[in-house]
């Protein structure tokens, strides 16, 4: 994936490659600023300043502070949605999301946690410890399952059961996320995590796909 971005890039004209840098500039120096004094403390002119920008110039790539944090991220909210948007004719929603899951581990996507560049993990850090960039967070990954449950009720005409569905296959993606981010916070390299995590997916999936029939029966 790191690849196919370089490569993208390198195929831009001069002026779109500077606009680019200059998003990730602004970007890197924002997350820099609120982790090191806090989301609430830092002010979108001190962003500008220290990127050596205006601060018009840091409203025309990003749209609100918070954007600063989220804008390149917010995308990936959709990844199960669009997963299943574009799956193969004959392919389940289940098996849609699993396969572009598993996509995404193999590339040691930061979307599902398997990054352990600093910078990645200070920006998750940041959300974590920021109320706002938490509710914004939420608020984010509910309009993606919502996006999945609107996509599954157009195809099958039952909006019920395509919110039941979308619920349990949004859970299960981010259990699965949450279980990377873990476990390279406690010292694993993304190689190791990625090691087991197709197996804990299909694991994660099939239980979605076989519903809770015989789970946790208490004996």
């Amino acid at each position: 994936m790191a690849e196919t971005a370089e490569a993208a890039e390198a195929a831009m004209g001069l002026r779109e490659r500077k606009k680019l840098q200059a998003g990730r500039r602004i970007y890197r120096t924002a997350v820099e600023l609120f982790a090191e004094r806090g989301f609430d403390n830092v002010s979108v002119q001190e962003i500008a300043d220290a990127a050596e920008v205006s601060k018009m110039t840091v409203f025309n790539y990003f749209r609100t502070k918070e954007d600063l944090v989220f804008g390149p991220m917010e995308e990936h909210f959709e990844d199960a949605a669009n997963a299943v948007r574009d799956r193969r004719p004959g392919e389940s929603a289940v098996d849609a999301v699993l396969r572009g899951y598993l996509e995404m581990v193999e590339n040691r996507d930061p979307a599902v946690g398997l990054n352990a560049e600093p910078f990645a993990r200070q920006v998750r850090r940041l959300v974590m410890e920021t109320p706002v960039l938490m509710e914004r967070a939420f608020l984010a990954a509910q309009k993606g399952t919502r996006s999945l449950a609107a996509l599954l009720a157009a195809e099958t005409g039952d909006a019920v059961l395509a919110t039941v569905a979308a619920a349990t296959l949004s859970a299960a993606r981010n259990a699965l996320v949450e279980e990377h981010h873990r476990r390279i916070e406690a010292g694993e390299s993304p190689d190791d995590v990625a090691a087991d995590a197709a197996e804990r997916a299909r694991q994660a999936f099939g239980l979605v796909e076989n519903g809770l029939r015989g789970y946790a029966v208490r004996r």
